[in-house]
């Protein structure tokens, strides 16, 4: 199967395909996101990556970090609040269009069962519907959660270090530690957040704990998670979208045929153009040399004329 098709990613602000963008898997290439709702700065790292575009890197410096040398794929982003979003409503998770529990490995139900008991409660979801999905609250669900200072009004400067080298592009691909910076390690600190990944994860399933926080406008955050789809809501609004899609090899081989012929065609094209101009110029050359023979006769036999009329004067003239 895996012969058959080809994996592409594509990320926007909303579910509709028509505004993402392709996603350069594996690069230090950042995907920029913005909507009146945020922008995020997103990354997505896939190891042994053979997909779409076809010159993607098989893999990333990510995966050679200590903490990630056994992950398979990676997506994280830098958020940056256009509003206040309270604790409770900011949820990422996994989403269908069409149903998979045809596709679901005996004893799913029950692992999942075990896993909303044992780890994480706030989990939520239907994966044997017609539109299967899984949902969890940000706070108890993302690998990594670090918390920058606040962007001033020309987006400058107090977010943290990270800010201005992530916008510049400077190793993108570099993994996130869990904490704060620039003012917000102070806030998790007041707040009481744990230093620790998986304490802040479980601090964070206790009641009310999340209603405590607020994701602050123009602050900047950082997340890391590893799932392969991911839609941040706030009362039913989309942040946005990352897409995996896989798509059929020989469609893709005949889009690209497609492409190369066409790319033939306008060389092809250009070069009758070339040559129609090179043959219209030449026979205006042409034109333009008889034309120029021409005077040229004339002028010589002007100048015959004259050498005559000169040189053979009448002898009575002469006296």
């Amino acid at each position: 199967m895996a012969d058959k098709y080809l994996l592409r990613v594509t990320a926007g602000p909303s579910y509709d395909s028509g505004t993402h963008q392709i996603v350069a898997v594996n690069t230090p290439q950042l995907t920029h996101i913005s909507s009146s709702l945020g922008t995020v700065s997103l990354s997505v790292r896939i190891q042994n990556y053979r997909g779409l575009p076809r010159n993607s890197p098989s893999t990333s410096p990510y995966f050679s970090d200590p903490t990630h040398v056994h992950d398979q794929y990676s997506i994280s982003f830098r958020l940056v609040p256009h509003i206040a979003i309270p604790g409770p409503a900011l949820v990422f998770g996994n989403d269908f269009d069409s149903p998979i529990r045809d596709r679901l490995p005996p004893g799913f139900g029950t692992a999942l069962r075990i896993v909303k008991w044992a780890i994480d409660p706030g989990i939520d979801g239907d994966v044997y519907g017609d539109k299967p999905y899984l949902y969890g609250n940000a706070l108890s669900s993302v690998n990594v959660l670090r918390v920058g200072g606040k962007e001033d009004e020309e987006g400058k400067g107090k977010g943290g270090d990270r800010v201005g080298k992530e916008e510049k592009g400077e190793d993108p691909q570099r993994s996130i530690e869990e904490g704060g910076e620039g003012g917000g390690e102070k806030l998790r600190e007041e707040l009481g957040v744990p230093a620790d990944a998986d304490q802040r994860k479980k601090w964070f399933l206790a009641k009310g704990r999340t209603e405590d926080w607020v994701w602050e406008k123009d602050r900047v955050y950082w997340c890391d998670f590893f799932n392969p789809y991911v839609d941040f809501n706030h009362t039913g609004d989309v942040y946005f979208v990352v897409l995996f899609s896989l798509i059929p090899r020989h469609i893709v081989q005949s889009e690209e045929e497609a492409k190369e012929q066409a790319e033939k065609e306008k060389k092809g094209n250009d070069e009758l153009d070339k040559k129609d101009n090179e043959k219209e110029n030449g026979k205006w050359k042409e034109e333009a040399d008889k034309i120029e023979g021409k005077n040229e006769k004339e002028e010589d036999n002007d100048k015959r004329d004259r050498k005559e009329m000169k040189f053979e004067p009448k002898e009575e003239d002469l006296d």
